[in-house]
């Protein structure tokens, strides 16, 4: 099926013949078997059209907990750290409202709030009247900090991996700008860029597999345009404080270069006590030392 053809599909049904299209493509088989776990579920109050289905990956069996992706990323973000978790937890990784693989339907809103409106739909369908624990990258970190702070009994642990967005205040980008910015960063030469940046040694790290899945999702139908609404909504900012009232871990890896020096110094004053350091890792120790996120993630329970 060609891309126009895909695009003439509803919303849905156009993300899944997307994903049909391009899996036997996928180079990281890490990657093949977090697609084999994708379930297409129907959320309340998510979005204006009432046939969307939402790509949520269901893994594992014990303790739930919910990962949150990072900006202008997918589920696969996590696909390192999913096997060291899995045989001991049941795992939830949507991927975030207007990302990834996302119906996009018409006269739907992309925000700060809509995102966090989302989540609360998935919080809901998963959390079986028993608490779960988050963990969230980059901006997922400070998405779970809000939903925390908005769901005291149905969360009841936090690990975030290099949080974005805890503090500042991101200007909202104004029409026509907004579709600019996101017209330019689909551009391969900036998209390899990106992916080459956060990781902390590149020469190493990244290779065809990685530079593949940092930008599979954006032939997505809609994903300029809800790329632009949210930026146009101003993204995710100022979300470190107050403090949620559930025990919170924060890796940062020690060569994130993607996260301005001035936001780290104000995470860090915020929450000091609650700081490791990830030795070896850019902006993804998910992705660069999974084994570790996931020992602290153990440590974190214990605790």
């Amino acid at each position: 099926m060609n891309q126009k053809n895909i695009k003439n599909l509803n919303p849905t049904n156009a993300s899944k013949a997307y994903i049909k299209k391009i899996k036997d493509q996928i180079i990281d088989k890490q990657a093949n078997i977090l697609f084999e776990d994708l379930k297409w579920i129907k959320l309340e109050g998510v979005s204006k059209n009432m046939s969307d289905l939402f790509p949520i990956v269901i893994t594992g069996k014990g303790e739930k907990i919910l990962l949150l992706h990072g900006f202008d990323s997918c589920f696969l973000e996590y696909r390192r750290l999913t096997p060291f978790l899995n045989k001991t937890n049941k795992l939830i990784i949507p991927d975030l409202y207007g990302f990834g693989f996302c119906p996009r339907s018409s006269g739907n809103k992309y925000g700060f709030k809509y995102l966090i409106k989302h989540l609360n739909s998935v919080l809901n369908y998963f959390s079986d009247n028993r608490p779960i624990g988050i963990i969230g990258a980059s901006m997922g970190g400070a998405l779970a900090l809000e939903l925390a702070r908005q769901n005291p009994k149905k969360i009841n642990k936090l690990l975030l991996l290099s949080p974005a967005g805890l503090s500042g205040q991101n200007p909202k980008v104004p029409w026509p700008l907004n579709h600019f910015g996101a017209f330019f960063l689909r551009q391969p030469f900036v998209r390899r860029g990106l992916c080459r940046q956060a990781f902390a040694n590149p020469t190493r790290s990244v290779g065809p597999a990685e530079e593949q899945i940092a930008s599979i999702h954006l032939k997505v139908p809609g994903w300029q345009s809800s790329l632009a609404e949210f930026a146009a909504e101003g993204g995710v900012s100022n979300c470190g404080q107050p403090k949620p009232s559930q025990p919170i871990k924060i890796i940062l890896g020690k060569h994130d270069r993607i996260i301005p020096k001035n936001e780290k110094e104000k995470t860090t004053k915020i929450y000091r006590q609650n700081i490791k350091i990830a030795e070896n890792s850019g902006h993804l120790p998910h992705l660069e030392q999974p084994q570790l996120v996931a020992k602290s993630w153990q440590d974190l329970i214990c605790k």
